[in-house]
């Protein structure tokens, strides 16, 4: 019996010291960052800051339809649930500008511009990850936690900003755990 038991514990002893070495060392648990997915330069090669044109049309069209339809739970700035109303709110981009009239007494008025966002405007994807690393083989895990579509956006001056529309969490309670974060 004596023998039998000995070969037992060599193997849990050999598993349990493979496990540390290996073990990747968690970096960050949160990091965010936006990647172009359309080329700002049309001078680098295509595969820089570049989707394919197929490609990129797919995962813009999968993350803003399935934000739109509700299949998959969209989030606020806050990381607060929105609804699919909301969401179609946010896609519809609405502008009041005081324009001045062309003839006498050129008064000012408002007029209001309202600017669909589409797929073709989403050229930035802003992603939250956990980084791991082993410090063996400096092998990288990224874990993606969340992405958000990023449109360029005009303000009621004429001022250009890069804005995050919403956020998707694959893990359902992610958003939760960044909730607790931020209080």
């Amino acid at each position: 019996m004596k023998k039998s038991i000995f070969p037992v514990i060599l193997f849990f002893l050999l598993l349990s010291s493979c496990g540390e070495r290996d073990q990747p060392l968690l970096i960050t648990k949160k990091i965010q960052y936006d990647v172009n997915i359309k080329s700002p330069n049309p001078e680098y090669d295509w595969w820089i800051q570049n989707l394919v044109g197929p490609q990129r049309e797919e995962i813009v069209t999968l993350i803003l339809d399935g934000a739109k339809t509700g299949k998959f739970k969209a989030y606020d700035y806050y990381y607060q649930p929105i609804s699919k109303q909301e969401v179609a709110s946010i896609l519809s981009d609405t502008l009041i500008q005081k324009l001045r009239r062309t003839e006498p007494p050129y008064a000012l008025y408002d007029t209001m511009v309202i600017h669909k966002i589409t797929g073709k405007d989403v050229v930035r994807l802003r992603f939250m990850e956990e980084w791991r690393v082993n410090p063996k083989t400096l092998q990288f895990e990224k874990i993606i936690k969340g992405v958000a579509p990023v449109a360029k956006r005009i303000d009621a001056k004429g001022v250009i900003r890069w804005q995050p529309l919403f956020w998707i969490f694959p893990n359902k309670n992610t958003a939760q755990s960044l909730q607790n974060e931020e209080q």
